[in-house]
């Protein structure tokens, strides 16, 4: 059964985010240099979730030529702009790629930040959005928008761990198998941690 919208924001809203804690676990954490955390880039993302009667969660696909993750599966999202917080940071960059007018966005909280691999501190902004909205993917950055039933991406027997080489060093990194693109690395990261949060 799909996770119910009231109890989404009374769970996050319960929650006690631990100002400068970054969760132990995911792709880029397991092996992070905790030496560099002061120096990492901060910026946040919007996690979309569609109020349908089965709650779903948006996702884009990032177009194949970005210099930087392309063709990954991701959240709306990228680095702060001087003077911006976690959440307005989100709210414009999900208008930038997708057309989502910020008073849309009902802001529930923002969860645990989340460190990359590639220099980024990640605050992730959980956020309820209507169903059926006009939204449009920004043609430079995203390639395509989908969802995915929330339901899905919390279970946990979804969450696969597996192991690669990336500059030179082994990571271990989450995936959860989707038939419109895997979600893995950091965004997937960022989902284990908001069911982690949902479910404990």
């Amino acid at each position: 059964m799909s996770p119910d919208l009231d109890w989404i924001r009374a769970r996050l809203r319960r929650y006690e985010r631990i100002p400068g804690h970054l969760p132990q676990f995911g792709d880029d954490i397991d092996n992070f240099d905790t030496e560099l955390l002061g120096a990492l880039t901060p910026a946040a993302v919007l996690v979309p979730v569609i109020a349908r009667r089965e709650p779903t969660l948006l996702f884009t696909k990032r177009n194949a030529n970005m210099r930087r993750h392309a063709g990954q599966v991701a959240f709306p999202g990228g680095r702060l702009d001087p003077g911006e917080d976690a959440v307005r940071a989100a709210l414009r960059e999900a208008e930038e790629e997708t057309a989502l007018p910020p008073v849309h966005v009902e802001v529930v909280a923002p969860i645990d930040d989340y460190a990359t691999g590639t220099g980024f501190r990640v605050t992730p902004v959980v956020g309820i959005i209507p169903p059926d909205l006009a939204l449009t993917p920004h043609e430079a950055e995203v390639e395509s928008l989908f969802e995915v039933p929330l339901d899905y991406v919390l279970d946990a027997s979804k969450h696969e761990r597996r192991t690669g080489e990336w500059k030179g060093r082994e990571r271990t990194f989450y995936v959860i198998p989707w038939r419109d693109g895997d979600i893995w690395g950091a965004t997937a990261g960022m989902v284990v941690n908001l069911a982690r949060i949902l479910t404990q």
